[in-house]
Protein backbone atom coordinates (compact mmCIF):
# COMPACT_ATOMS: atom_id res chain seq x y z
CA UNK A 1 0.00 0.00 0.00
CA UNK A 2 1.12 3.58 -0.67
CA UNK A 3 2.13 5.40 2.53
CA UNK A 4 -0.35 7.99 3.76
CA UNK A 5 0.83 11.61 3.57
CA UNK A 6 2.76 13.44 6.30
CA UNK A 7 1.78 17.09 5.85
CA UNK A 8 3.37 20.10 7.52
CA UNK A 9 0.91 22.79 8.63
CA UNK A 10 0.69 25.68 11.08
CA UNK A 11 -1.97 24.97 13.70
CA UNK A 12 -2.55 26.89 16.93
CA UNK A 13 0.69 28.77 16.35
CA UNK A 14 2.76 25.60 16.07
CA UNK A 15 4.55 23.80 13.29
CA UNK A 16 3.01 20.34 13.26
CA UNK A 17 3.20 17.32 11.00
CA UNK A 18 -0.09 15.59 10.31
CA UNK A 19 -0.07 11.88 9.56
CA UNK A 20 -3.13 11.73 7.33
CA UNK A 21 -4.64 8.33 8.01
CA UNK A 22 -7.97 9.89 7.06
CA UNK A 23 -7.00 9.91 3.37
CA UNK A 24 -7.46 6.15 2.92
CA UNK A 25 -10.60 5.12 1.02
CA UNK A 26 -12.16 3.98 4.31
CA UNK A 27 -11.52 7.35 5.90
CA UNK A 28 -9.55 5.89 8.82
CA UNK A 29 -6.40 4.00 9.81
CA UNK A 30 -8.14 0.75 10.73
CA UNK A 31 -7.41 -1.08 7.48
CA UNK A 32 -3.77 -1.34 8.53
CA UNK A 33 -4.65 -3.77 11.29
CA UNK A 34 -7.70 -5.48 9.80
CA UNK A 35 -6.12 -6.65 6.55
CA UNK A 36 -3.09 -8.51 7.98
CA UNK A 37 -5.24 -9.97 10.76
CA UNK A 38 -7.85 -11.40 8.41
CA UNK A 39 -5.16 -12.58 5.99
CA UNK A 40 -3.60 -14.58 8.81
CA UNK A 41 -6.96 -16.14 9.71
CA UNK A 42 -7.78 -16.82 6.05
CA UNK A 43 -4.58 -18.86 5.79
CA UNK A 44 -5.82 -20.92 8.74
CA UNK A 45 -9.08 -21.72 6.96
CA UNK A 46 -11.36 -19.19 8.67
CA UNK A 47 -14.15 -17.89 6.43
CA UNK A 48 -16.34 -15.92 8.88
CA UNK A 49 -15.35 -13.46 11.61
CA UNK A 50 -17.30 -11.69 14.34
CA UNK A 51 -16.20 -8.38 15.77
CA UNK A 52 -17.44 -5.37 17.72
CA UNK A 53 -16.80 -1.79 16.74
CA UNK A 54 -17.70 1.85 17.19
CA UNK A 55 -17.54 1.99 13.38
CA UNK A 56 -14.13 2.34 11.80
CA UNK A 57 -12.78 -1.05 12.90
CA UNK A 58 -15.99 -2.68 11.71
CA UNK A 59 -15.75 -0.98 8.33
CA UNK A 60 -12.14 -2.06 7.97
CA UNK A 61 -13.01 -5.63 8.95
CA UNK A 62 -15.81 -5.67 6.37
CA UNK A 63 -13.50 -4.16 3.74
CA UNK A 64 -10.77 -6.70 4.41
CA UNK A 65 -13.28 -9.58 4.51
CA UNK A 66 -14.71 -8.57 1.14
CA UNK A 67 -11.22 -8.46 -0.40
CA UNK A 68 -10.44 -11.91 0.96
CA UNK A 69 -13.77 -13.59 0.20
CA UNK A 70 -14.76 -13.83 3.87
CA UNK A 71 -17.90 -12.88 5.80
CA UNK A 72 -17.91 -10.25 8.56
CA UNK A 73 -20.53 -9.83 11.29
CA UNK A 74 -20.14 -6.58 13.24
CA UNK A 75 -21.80 -5.74 16.56
CA UNK A 76 -22.16 -2.03 17.36
CA UNK A 77 -24.05 -0.13 20.03
CA UNK A 78 -27.57 1.12 19.44
CA UNK A 79 -26.21 4.68 19.52
CA UNK A 80 -23.45 4.11 16.97
CA UNK A 81 -22.73 6.76 14.36
CA UNK A 82 -25.19 6.52 11.45
CA UNK A 83 -22.38 7.43 9.05
CA UNK A 84 -20.24 4.56 10.29
CA UNK A 85 -23.07 2.02 10.40
CA UNK A 86 -24.01 2.88 6.82
CA UNK A 87 -20.37 2.50 5.75
CA UNK A 88 -20.08 -0.93 7.38
CA UNK A 89 -23.23 -2.15 5.67
CA UNK A 90 -22.17 -0.74 2.30
CA UNK A 91 -18.99 -2.81 2.59
CA UNK A 92 -20.99 -5.99 3.08
CA UNK A 93 -20.98 -6.38 6.85
CA UNK A 94 -23.88 -7.99 8.69
CA UNK A 95 -24.33 -5.25 11.33
CA UNK A 96 -26.10 -5.99 14.61
CA UNK A 97 -26.98 -3.01 16.84
CA UNK A 98 -27.13 -4.01 20.50
CA UNK A 99 -26.29 -2.48 23.87
CA UNK A 100 -25.90 1.02 25.22
CA UNK A 101 -22.20 1.38 24.39
CA UNK A 102 -19.28 -0.30 22.66
CA UNK A 103 -18.38 -2.56 25.55
CA UNK A 104 -21.92 -3.92 25.86
CA UNK A 105 -21.94 -4.58 22.12
CA UNK A 106 -18.57 -6.32 22.47
CA UNK A 107 -19.89 -8.56 25.26
CA UNK A 108 -22.83 -9.59 23.07
CA UNK A 109 -20.52 -10.20 20.08
CA UNK A 110 -18.29 -12.47 22.15
CA UNK A 111 -21.31 -14.45 23.39
CA UNK A 112 -22.68 -14.77 19.85
CA UNK A 113 -19.31 -15.93 18.49
CA UNK A 114 -18.93 -18.52 21.26
CA UNK A 115 -22.44 -19.88 20.72
CA UNK A 116 -21.98 -20.03 16.94
CA UNK A 117 -18.47 -21.44 17.10
CA UNK A 118 -17.19 -18.53 14.98
CA UNK A 119 -13.96 -16.59 15.47
CA UNK A 120 -14.19 -13.33 17.42
CA UNK A 121 -11.71 -10.64 16.28
CA UNK A 122 -11.23 -8.03 18.99
CA UNK A 123 -8.95 -5.55 17.20
CA UNK A 124 -6.03 -6.24 19.54
CA UNK A 125 -4.39 -9.18 17.77
CA UNK A 126 -0.61 -9.12 17.31
CA UNK A 127 -1.13 -8.52 13.58
CA UNK A 128 -3.00 -5.32 14.49
CA UNK A 129 -0.01 -4.00 16.42
CA UNK A 130 2.36 -4.95 13.59
CA UNK A 131 0.15 -3.14 11.07
CA UNK A 132 0.07 0.02 13.15
CA UNK A 133 3.83 -0.07 13.73
CA UNK A 134 4.18 0.58 9.98
CA UNK A 135 2.71 4.06 10.63
CA UNK A 136 5.72 4.78 12.86
CA UNK A 137 8.10 3.55 10.17
CA UNK A 138 6.45 5.83 7.59
CA UNK A 139 6.57 8.85 9.92
CA UNK A 140 10.30 8.45 10.58
CA UNK A 141 11.03 8.00 6.88
CA UNK A 142 8.86 10.93 5.79
CA UNK A 143 9.80 13.42 8.51
CA UNK A 144 13.48 13.64 7.64
CA UNK A 145 14.39 14.78 11.15
CA UNK A 146 12.89 13.07 14.18
CA UNK A 147 9.93 14.95 15.70
CA UNK A 148 9.91 15.76 19.40
CA UNK A 149 6.82 13.63 19.93
CA UNK A 150 4.15 11.57 18.22
CA UNK A 151 0.68 12.26 19.63
CA UNK A 152 -1.91 9.50 19.26
CA UNK A 153 -5.62 9.30 20.22
CA UNK A 154 -6.23 6.30 22.48
CA UNK A 155 -9.33 4.12 22.48
CA UNK A 156 -8.59 0.44 23.04
CA UNK A 157 -4.86 1.24 22.81
CA UNK A 158 -3.89 -0.84 19.78
CA UNK A 159 -3.00 2.13 17.55
CA UNK A 160 -0.97 3.82 20.27
CA UNK A 161 0.68 0.53 21.18
CA UNK A 162 1.65 -0.28 17.60
CA UNK A 163 2.97 3.18 16.81
CA UNK A 164 4.75 3.30 20.16
CA UNK A 165 6.45 -0.04 19.56
CA UNK A 166 7.66 1.19 16.16
CA UNK A 167 8.98 4.47 17.58
CA UNK A 168 10.69 2.76 20.52
CA UNK A 169 12.35 0.28 18.19
CA UNK A 170 13.84 2.95 15.91
CA UNK A 171 13.94 6.35 17.66
CA UNK A 172 13.30 5.90 21.39
CA UNK A 173 14.15 9.54 22.11
CA UNK A 174 10.91 10.59 20.38
CA UNK A 175 8.17 10.94 23.01
CA UNK A 176 5.06 8.79 22.66
CA UNK A 177 2.02 10.71 23.90
CA UNK A 178 -1.41 9.13 24.21
CA UNK A 179 -4.60 11.17 24.46
CA UNK A 180 -7.94 10.03 25.88
CA UNK A 181 -11.23 11.85 26.22
CA UNK A 182 -11.93 13.07 29.76
CA UNK A 183 -15.33 11.39 29.41
CA UNK A 184 -13.71 8.03 28.54
CA UNK A 185 -10.54 7.84 30.63
CA UNK A 186 -10.18 4.10 31.23
CA UNK A 187 -6.86 3.73 29.38
CA UNK A 188 -5.29 6.70 31.18
CA UNK A 189 -6.51 5.37 34.53
CA UNK A 190 -5.23 1.90 33.61
CA UNK A 191 -1.83 3.31 32.66
CA UNK A 192 -1.62 5.14 35.97
CA UNK A 193 -2.71 2.07 37.92
CA UNK A 194 -0.58 -0.39 35.97
CA UNK A 195 -3.57 -2.67 35.52
CA UNK A 196 -6.88 -2.67 33.61
CA UNK A 197 -9.53 -0.27 34.92
CA UNK A 198 -13.23 -0.37 34.08
CA UNK A 199 -15.14 2.92 34.03
CA UNK A 200 -18.84 3.38 34.62
CA UNK A 201 -19.36 5.17 31.30
CA UNK A 202 -17.66 6.36 28.14
CA UNK A 203 -19.87 9.27 27.18
CA UNK A 204 -17.58 11.16 24.80
CA UNK A 205 -18.88 12.20 21.40
CA UNK A 206 -15.49 11.09 20.06
CA UNK A 207 -16.88 7.63 19.44
CA UNK A 208 -13.63 6.21 18.08
CA UNK A 209 -12.07 6.49 21.55
CA UNK A 210 -15.24 5.82 23.58
CA UNK A 211 -13.95 2.76 25.43
CA UNK A 212 -15.17 1.94 28.94
CA UNK A 213 -13.32 -1.31 29.73
CA UNK A 214 -9.54 -1.64 29.32
CA UNK A 215 -8.09 -4.83 27.82
CA UNK A 216 -5.13 -6.37 29.73
CA UNK A 217 -2.82 -6.86 26.75
CA UNK A 218 -3.33 -3.27 25.59
CA UNK A 219 -2.64 -1.95 29.08
CA UNK A 220 0.58 -3.96 29.18
CA UNK A 221 1.80 -2.64 25.83
CA UNK A 222 0.84 0.97 26.58
CA UNK A 223 2.64 0.64 29.91
CA UNK A 224 5.79 -0.28 28.02
CA UNK A 225 5.71 2.45 25.38
CA UNK A 226 3.89 5.54 26.71
CA UNK A 227 5.97 8.57 27.65
CA UNK A 228 2.85 10.24 28.98
CA UNK A 229 -0.93 10.08 28.80
CA UNK A 230 -3.16 13.14 28.61
CA UNK A 231 -6.89 13.81 28.65
CA UNK A 232 -8.96 16.42 26.82
CA UNK A 233 -12.48 17.69 27.29
CA UNK A 234 -15.39 17.48 24.88
CA UNK A 235 -15.13 21.23 24.27
CA UNK A 236 -11.41 20.99 23.52
CA UNK A 237 -12.08 18.19 21.03
CA UNK A 238 -14.83 20.23 19.36
CA UNK A 239 -12.56 23.26 19.06
CA UNK A 240 -9.88 21.06 17.52
CA UNK A 241 -12.39 19.82 14.93
CA UNK A 242 -12.98 23.49 14.07
CA UNK A 243 -9.25 24.16 13.83
CA UNK A 244 -8.84 21.26 11.44
CA UNK A 245 -11.79 22.51 9.40
CA UNK A 246 -10.02 25.86 8.97
CA UNK A 247 -7.17 24.10 7.14
CA UNK A 248 -9.54 22.01 5.03
CA UNK A 249 -9.55 18.77 7.05
CA UNK A 250 -12.75 17.04 8.14
CA UNK A 251 -11.73 15.30 11.35
CA UNK A 252 -13.87 13.07 13.50
CA UNK A 253 -13.75 13.51 17.26
CA UNK A 254 -11.13 10.86 17.93
CA UNK A 255 -8.85 12.34 15.28
CA UNK A 256 -9.15 15.79 16.82
CA UNK A 257 -8.14 14.58 20.28
CA UNK A 258 -4.43 14.68 19.44
CA UNK A 259 -4.65 18.32 18.34
CA UNK A 260 -6.78 19.17 21.38
CA UNK A 261 -3.89 18.08 23.62
CA UNK A 262 -1.48 20.54 21.99
CA UNK A 263 -1.61 23.20 24.77
CA UNK A 264 -0.45 20.55 27.26
CA UNK A 265 2.67 20.00 25.16
CA UNK A 266 3.95 23.57 24.95
CA UNK A 267 7.22 22.52 26.58
CA UNK A 268 8.11 20.32 23.60
CA UNK A 269 9.92 21.67 20.55
CA UNK A 270 8.31 21.68 17.11
CA UNK A 271 7.47 19.67 15.19
CA UNK A 272 4.97 17.41 16.83
CA UNK A 273 3.44 14.62 14.76
CA UNK A 274 -0.33 14.32 15.20
CA UNK A 275 -2.14 11.22 13.98
CA UNK A 276 -5.29 12.22 12.06
CA UNK A 277 -7.04 8.92 12.62
CA UNK A 278 -10.24 9.39 10.62
CA UNK A 279 -12.83 11.59 8.96
CA UNK A 280 -16.03 9.59 9.54
CA UNK A 281 -18.27 11.89 11.55
CA UNK A 282 -22.02 12.47 11.26
CA UNK A 283 -22.86 15.73 9.49
CA UNK A 284 -24.93 17.22 12.31
CA UNK A 285 -22.25 16.51 14.88
CA UNK A 286 -19.56 17.98 12.64
CA UNK A 287 -21.54 21.18 12.10
CA UNK A 288 -22.19 21.56 15.81
CA UNK A 289 -18.50 21.13 16.63
CA UNK A 290 -17.44 23.68 14.04
CA UNK A 291 -20.20 26.23 14.66
CA UNK A 292 -20.86 25.85 18.39
CA UNK A 293 -17.90 24.25 20.16
CA UNK A 294 -18.78 25.90 23.46
CA UNK A 295 -22.02 23.90 23.52
CA UNK A 296 -19.91 20.88 24.52
CA UNK A 297 -18.91 20.35 28.18
CA UNK A 298 -15.47 21.40 29.34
Amino acid sequence: MTPTPLEEVQLAGRRVLLKREDTHELGSFKWRGALPTLEAYKHRGVDTVITASTGNHGAATAWAAERLGMKAVVFASEGASHTKVDRMRSLGADVRLVGADFDQAKDEAERFAADAGVLFVDGLEREQYDGYAVIADEILQQAGEPPSAVVVPVGNGALFGGIGLGICRNRPEVERVGVVAKQAPCMLLSWEAGEPVECESASTFADGIAVRVAVPMAVEVVGEIASRMLQVSEREIARAIGAYDEVGIRAEGAAAAALAAGPQLDHLDDPLVLIVTGRNIDDDLFRRAVEAPDSFPD
